[in-house]
């Protein structure tokens, strides 16, 4: 199962403590590890970006859920992070492309107080006892949330309720005097232009889902090919 970790932990150093434990895990064969970063909570209330995977198939961490949470745990005041990354924080783009809930993200952000650091990372795992086991012996605090799939059934269900807006409207304009058609006219043509933005932005969130499971897999066809090697060169030894 694909899976969003946020592991908090009260010292940079054990934050890194965590990212090497998360990179072991996988050479273990417990985990595969799609992206990682480690960041910091400043005592602005900011977040910092202090470290990120080199870029691969899933490229930057910009447009993944990775980044998209980072983004939601900067809060109002926003991400400090280098140019290069270009995050933005809080959006409700970044709650839809981060694909968990509200509610983990608010969990996750009330464990990051000012001062504390955690790794945020895109698992895939079949159990959880692994990871928890390794992090809660370096002090870490685990949370966890399975990634949703983007969610076609509410965007049909908000098309067709502004398409049931535009009808009513539309009925209404059929009777009305000439001066109230225009401003029907306009709540019309308002509502038919958030429909079409909408459709795409949907088409984008679901072209950006069908890019990072391509990326996921080639991710993990690197991957195994680095640990086919790295068992080669041992049974050469």
């Amino acid at each position: 199962m694909d899976r969003m970790l946020v592991v908090v932990f009260d010292s940079e150093s054990k934050a890194y403590e965590g990212k090497k434990a998360l990179a072991q895990l996988e050479y273990e064969g417990s985990i595969a590890v799609y992206a990682c970063a480690v960041i910091g909570k400043n005592p602005d209330g900011t977040t910092t970006l202090k470290q990120g995977d080199e870029p691969g198939p899933l490229g930057t961490l910009v447009g993944t859920s990775v980044g998209s949470l980072i983004g939601l745990l900067g809060g109002p005041v926003g991400v400090v992070i280098g140019a290069s990354a270009g995050l933005l924080a809080g959006s409700m783009d970044d709650l839809n492309n981060a694909r968990v809930g509200a509610d983990f993200v608010d969990d996750a952000r009330q464990a990051l107080q000012p001062n504390k650091f955690a790794v945020i990372a895109e698992i895939q795992e079949d159990w959880t006892t692994p990871v928890d086991s390794r992090m809660e012996a370096i002090g870490g605090k685990v949370y966890r949330r399975a990634l949703s799939d983007v969610k076609q059934t509410i965007h049909d269900e908000d098309v067709a309720a502004m398409k049931a807006d535009i009808a009513q409207l539309k009925a209404e304009q059929a009777k009305a005097h000439a001066d109230r058609k225009a401003k029907l006219q306009e709540k019309i043509n308002q509502l038919e232009s958030k429909m079409q933005a909408q459709a795409e932005k949907f088409t984008q969130r679901r072209q950006a889902a069908e890019r990072q499971a391509k990326a996921k897999v080639e991710t993990l066809k690197a991957k195994a090919a680095v640990w086919k090697a790295k068992a080669a060169e041992k049974l050469a030894q």
